[in-house]
């Protein structure tokens, strides 16, 4: 339960971040985001890590094929 409750807070604080305007507020905020995630998810049951990891990686793939243009020429 407490995992749920530093992920919720990790996001929420990474949303207020992307609010702010000045620049060190958001650093730190950002910061201070990226702690209480990875505390979170050091805090998860093996199944949510599983879970986010498997997510993570098929966004971030996705995403590189889509950078990389599959294969496609950049002329």
């Amino acid at each position: 339960m407490s995992s749920l409750l530093l992920l919720l807070i990790g996001f929420g604080i990474f949303f207020l971040a992307w609010k702010t305007q000045d620049e060190i507020n958001r650093i730190t905020a950002m910061f201070s985001g990226t702690i209480s995630l990875i505390w979170g998810l050091a805090l998860a049951p093996l199944s949510l890590q599983l879970f986010i990891e498997i997510v993570s990686l098929l966004a971030a793939f996705s995403v590189c094929m889509r950078c990389l243009g599959c294969g496609s020429n950049r002329n």
